[in-house]
Formats: C-alpha cells, sequence, structure tokens
C-alpha cells in the first residue's frame, strides 16, 4: 500500500469519525426536570453555576442532554400530591430548592 493511499484512508477515517460525532450531538436535546440531584448537565438556574449543581431530584431547572424526541416519554416518578411528573423542553417552575 502506498503512502499517498495509506495518508487517504487516515483522512477518510477520521472525516468519518468527526461526521459521526456531528451527527451524535445533533441527536441531543436539553430535558428540563429529569436529573437527579448534583447529575444535572449544566447550569440549574440561579445559585448554580454548571454540572452537578442541582440540589434536589428533578429540579424543574435543571437539565440534561437525552436523545431526541425522548425528553417527555421518560418515566419518572410522580410528584408528592400525585400529579405526574414529566420532562420539558423549556425549564420548570416546579421542584425548585428551597
Amino acid at each position: 500500500m502506498s503512502n499517498t493511499l495509506k495518508t487517504a484512508a487516515l483522512v477518510g477515517a477520521l472525516a468519518a469519525s468527526f461526521t459521526a460525532h456531528a451527527a451524535t450531538a445533533q441527536e441531543q436535546e436539553k430535558c428540563f426536570g429529569v436529573s437527579l440531584a448534583g447529575e444535572n448537565d449544566c447550569a440549574a438556574g440561579p445559585g448554580t453555576t454548571c454540572a452537578g449543581t442541582s440540589k434536589v431530584d428533578y429540579q424543574g431547572n435543571a437539565w440534561t442532554l437525552v436523545e431526541a424526541g425522548t425528553c417527555t416519554e421518560i418515566d419518572l416518578p410522580d410528584m408528592a400530591d400525585g400529579t405526574p411528573r414529566e420532562g420539558s423542553l423549556e425549564a420548570l417552575e416546579r421542584d425548585l430548592p428551597a
């Protein structure tokens, strides 16, 4: 195998890996209200800075990246009053720390 062919194969493999990575990033979305305490992906409203700073389970303004289209389908426990708890594509006002 010539050096030119080896270089072309390497460049092609590298380009394919970048393309696959970009496609994966585009297939995820922020889902609010599904993170456990300390397991959010980034800023969770006032009093937090970034990943792992949410204070309560299912904090409404804390988000986690999930596969696109699955946010509202995640199985979560009901709230204390029996109301079903769902994820949201926008920050929620529920389950905020006191």
